[in-house]
């Protein structure tokens, strides 16, 4: 019984440092109004936004976010304000579409990332049920008028000046059906992203990107800002010259880019609302016989109408075009399309069975301003505005009257 005892006790001794550091992480870190956030909580939403791309100090990020959560939740329940479990089972499955997964994907995805499933539907449900709350509140003190929907219409596109952004790129060779390559791409990119210096940045792209532009360390020329997909967009506008963006997982591969310099110049176009674009693929991946055939099908095509006729008597799945939003483009396929004019082409993509090389042409943008306006569109987009307004001034008055220690 003796034996049987002590050696209770020595396991229980050995698992004390790691029961201690469980603890740890569920130990109160902030406190909003006597409502604790925790140092698990604090590290599940960083995760989520590493996972979501967002630039930026993390960890203060994702404080502010809590802290602010808190307030927010704290209100609603002044009010008795819940969502039902209807409600939030419809905010998930919306956000999910948004960034075109499903939900059961987009759990999938983050549970790769570390991220429970739990954080998640925190961060859906205080978001929905905030919007949900200022709308009712503030709905009957926003004024739109036709004169106002008339001022946002006509200065839509009208900016004198445009955003150009020089950059480098790294595009890291990842296929999907094989996973040890995959993570060692990874693990590469993690690297790099933590590079400072365009030195640094170039040499890694000598040799490790796939891009042709390795040979001359990724650099790339100006290129607008608006050429990029919106989330790409807000990660670009984010970094200062030598910051490297966090890897942008795209098919088949992992892409990164570095800023060298932002400059502003006379706006010749606005962003567009539609770009079309088409594919040509050729069989056989990425090989030295498939690029030569790509530069024979370069040189015999001017534009993309010409493809038809490249495409005739062949399978119809070997060209496709499309004329869509920017947002409805694949990352990777509008990551290369951002640095290409009208009628140019890039080759250094694969299809996602990695079987194909793509010959991706880009047929023309169409900007905003050629589009028809949708006035209720406009309208939404100013009561939005107006109820932004209104939801910060609350948060503010919430917190000059909160108790919060260890922000």
């Amino acid at each position: 019984m003796r034996l049987i005892l002590r050696l209770v006790f020595l396991m229980m001794t050995l698992a004390m440092p790691g029961l201690a550091a469980a603890q740890g992480m569920f130990s109160p870190v902030i406190t909003v109004n006597n409502s604790a956030v925790t140092g698990y909580e604090i590290d599940q939403r960083v995760k989520l936004l590493k996972a979501f791309r967002t630039p930026g100090d993390l960890e203060k990020i994702a404080r502010q976010q809590l802290v602010e959560e808190r307030l927010k939740k704290q209100e609603m329940d002044r009010v008795g304000l819940r969502m039902t479990p209807d409600g939030l089972t419809r905010a998930l499955n919306d956000f999910a579409q948004r960034g075109n997964v499903t939900l059961d994907q987009l759990y999938a995805q983050l549970q790769t990332a570390g991220v429970d499933r739990q954080a998640l539907r925190d961060f859906v449900s205080i978001g929905a049920s905030w919007r949900d709350y200022v709308g009712s509140r503030f709905r009957n003190r926003v004024v739109v008028t036709e004169t106002d929907i008339d001022r946002a219409i006509a200065q839509m596109g009208s900016s004198p000046t445009a955003l150009q952004v020089l950059m480098n790129e790294i595009i890291i060779a990842a296929p999907a059906d094989n996973p040890d390559m995959a993570n060692r791409a990874m693990a590469a990119a993690e690297q790099i992203s933590k590079m400072t210096t365009t030195a640094e940045f170039e040499a890694a792209a000598r040799q490790v990107s796939a891009l042709p532009s390795r040979d001359q360390g990724g650099r790339m020329d100006w290129v607008p800002v608006s050429n990029y997909p919106a989330p790409i967009q807000a990660i670009l506008l984010g970094l200062k010259p030598g910051e490297v963006t966090p890897p942008l997982n795209i098919t088949n591969g992992v892409a990164l880019f570095q800023m060298r310099a932002k400059r502003e110049v006379a706006q010749t176009m606005a962003a567009p609302a539609s770009i079309d674009y088409a594919i040509f693929t050729i069989p056989g991946g990425n090989t030295p016989q498939t690029q030569a055939e790509a530069a024979a099908l370069r040189a015999r095509v001017q534009v993309c109408d010409d493809l038809y006729g490249e495409a005739r008597g062949l399978p119809a799945d070997r060209l496709t075009r499309n004329d869509v939003a920017p947002a409805q483009i694949p990352r990777d396929v509008a990551l290369e399309l951002a640095h290409l004019d009208d009628n140019e082409v890039s080759t250094a993509l694969t299809t996602a069975d990695d079987q194909s090389l793509m010959f991706l042409m880009l047929c023309k943008r169409t900007p905003a301003t050629a589009q028809p306006i949708d006035r209720d569109t406009v309208k939404n987009q100013l009561i939005g505005q107006q109820l932004a307004g209104f939801s910060d001034q609350m948060v503010a008055q919430l917190r000059a009257a909160a108790v919060i220690t260890g922000e």
